[in-house]
């Protein structure tokens, strides 16, 4: 595996640690993330940003935001799931866009 997915897996994996934390204490909730993580997907599926982007590259774009939103609905009671079980579930979540390429 590539050293740059390794190091982006260990992101993703701190930043959902660190929101599990912010729910934790109080300072964000649940929902506050969620919709977050909703604006920023919805951004990066936008008619600006997706112009001529295949299919494949638009779900890279978007896995991370994702993964983040999946890790979301663990908090905060649940024991946080490994990254390859996250990203088993974004890849069964994942939805066709309407034009595939």
């Amino acid at each position: 595996m590539n050293v740059a997915n390794l190091q982006l897996e260990g992101l993703l994996m701190a930043v959902a640690a660190i929101n599990h934390v912010l729910v934790k204490k109080g300072v964000l909730t649940v929902e506050e993330i969620d919709i977050a993580l909703r604006k920023a997907e919805a951004v990066e599926t936008g008619e600006d940003r997706s112009e001529g982007m295949s299919a494949s590259s638009r779900d890279a774009v978007n896995f991370p935001i994702r993964l983040l939103e999946l890790a979301n609905q663990c908090q905060p009671e649940a024991d946080m799931p490994s990254f390859s079980k996250l990203a088993r579930m974004v890849g069964q979540m994942k939805e066709p866009y309407n034009d595939q390429m």
